[in-house]
Formats: structure tokens, sequence, C-alpha cells
């Protein structure tokens, strides 16, 4: 089985890669811009990507820090994860449709399709309570360790 530091190790790998193609992406569409720039959803995927990947690591020295239970720190570490991946997801398929130039802002689509305001509120909720609740657990542990 999996531990939290190898599963936060190779989520900052594939989050990094991520940032890197993306950076390609990125400078393509600033080449063939007339004015510049990429799609904002292409700039937001490909700093995210990279920003999420050196969080992961940070989750990754947590997790190896932390004296809670194997299980605790996994699945801890896997919401906030899990998270983290579904934002670069949705970025990076607004930058590919290029529907909106703000997610948050109604209406909120996905292409063509609209969504309903309570299902991204309760998904950003869930977010919120899911990234700050994992890590606050492993900050948790890692000052069990350390006092």
């Amino acid at each position: 089985m999996i531990s939290a530091p190898q599963l936060a190790v190779v989520a900052a790998g594939i989050f990094f890669l991520i940032g890197l193609l993306t950076g390609t992406w990125k400078y393509l569409q600033i080449r063939q811009s007339e004015n510049g720039r990429a799609h904002p959803y292409v700039d937001i995927c490909h700093r995210a990507s990279l920003l999420y990947a050196f969080a992961a690591m940070l989750l990754a020295e947590f997790a190896h820090i932390s004296e809670l239970s194997s299980a605790v720190e996994l699945i801890a570490t896997a919401l906030v994860l899990f998270y983290f991946a579904t934002a670069i997801l949705t970025y990076f398929v607004h930058g590919l449709l290029r529907d909106t130039d703000n997610q948050l802002q109604p209406p909120f689509r996905i292409g063509r399709r609209n969504l309903p305001g309570a299902a991204i509120g309760l998904l950003m909720w869930t977010l919120i309570i899911a990234e700050t609740g994992g890590f606050l657990v492993l900050f948790y542990g890692v000052l069990i360790a350390i006092f």
C-alpha cells in the first residue's frame, strides 16, 4: 500500500509535469495571439500546476514528519491532493474549451453546458473544507512530533 509521503511525491511529479507541458501550451498561445497572451485558464493551469507541485512536496514532508496513524495521514493527504488535481483539471478544461475567463462568475459553464450555481458553491465549500482540513490534520501530526 502506498504511504502518504509517497502519494504526495508522485502527485508532485504529475503536477510538475503538467505545469511544464501547459507552459509549452501557454507559450504557443502567446506566439499565436495578437495581444501576446494565452487564454487566462491556460495561464492559470500552468501556474497552479507548478505551485501545487511544490505544495504536494510540502504535504509529503509533513506526512513524513507527522506521528499520526498512516491511515489518517493517507486520507488527509489524499483529500488535499484530490482537490488540487480537480482544480488543475478544471483549469485545463476551461483553457481547452475557452469557455470562460472567470469560472466563479455566473453563468457557470463548462463548454456549452450551464452548471447550477448550487453545485459550484457545494464544490467550493467541499474544496475549502478538504484542503484546509486535510492540511490541518497533517500540521497537527507535525506539531505532535515536534512538541
